[in-house]
This record gives structure tokens, C-alpha cells and sequence, in this order.
């Protein structure tokens, strides 16, 4: 159901997408050490939640300038994510090949939301 001014986050590529990569974050990091509960562990899954929770609270926002902020905030989430994977191969938590399966995930979305953010400042520059 479509509120009206709203957009429909649900019907969104880049959250669904978003959602799947979550969910293999929390598998990943069930199999990190008790220990990194509390850091690389709690980190990543925020970072990861913080992707589809910003797409989707930017989409209930009225103005395009603040869906593209929401949007900004989801691609540093993003980036983060990354940063992290790439520590947690660096110190022996996670395998190359897993990495950059991950890795290739994580840039498709950023490739989704730098070119939904293009789209919103088009839309924006010819009102």
C-alpha cells in the first residue's frame, strides 16, 4: 500500500537488494568468535541495517533533496560495510573468495544508489 507523497521503499531494486545482503551479513557474522561480539560483529551488522533503513526512511520523505540525503547516508552505510569486510579478511575472519563475493554485492547496490542519487539531481536541476 502506497501512501500518498510517499514512495513505496518495498517496490525499490536497491532495497530488496539491500535486505539480501543484510541477511548474509548476520550469517557471516555468526560464525566470527564470541569475542568480536561487541566489535567488528556489532559493527557490521549496523552498517549492513543502516543500508535498507535509510532507503527506506528517505523514501517517506517528501522532497527529492531528502530522499537524496537518505540515499548518501545508505551509500556511506555501504562503504562502511565494505571497510569492514575488508578488515575482517585482513585479521583472518573472513576468506578472499567470500570477500569479494560480498564485495560484488555491496558495489552493485552502490552502483544502485549513486545512479538513483544521479536520477534524483536531474529531476531536481530541470524543476
Amino acid at each position: 500500500m502506497e501512501t500518498m507523497g510517499t514512495r513505496d521503499f518495498r517496490k525499490y531494486a536497491i532495497w530488496k537488494d539491500s535486505i539480501q545482503l543484510t541477511k548474509s551479513i548476520y550469517l557471516l557474522v555468526a560464525s566470527f568468535p564470541k569475542e568480536e561480539r561487541f566489535g567488528l560483529s556489532s559493527q557490521l551488522i549496523r552498517a549492513a541495517t543502516s543500508i535498507p533503513s535509510n532507503i527506506a526512511e528517505g523514501c517517506s520523505r517528501s522532497s527529492e533533496s531528502d530522499f537524496k540525503r537518505y540515499l548518501e547516508i545508505a551509500l556511506g552505510s555501504a562503504y562502511e560495510v565494505e571497510t569492514q569486510l575488508v578488515i575482517s579478511s585482513e585479521i583472518g575472519l573472513l576468506e578472499k573468495d567470500r570477500l569479494n563475493e560480498l564485495i560484488g554485492d555491496l558495489q552493485i547496490i552502490q552502483k544502485q544508489i549513486l545512479q538513483l542519487i544521479h536520477k534524483i539531481e536531474n529531476s531536481i536541476k530541470t524543476k
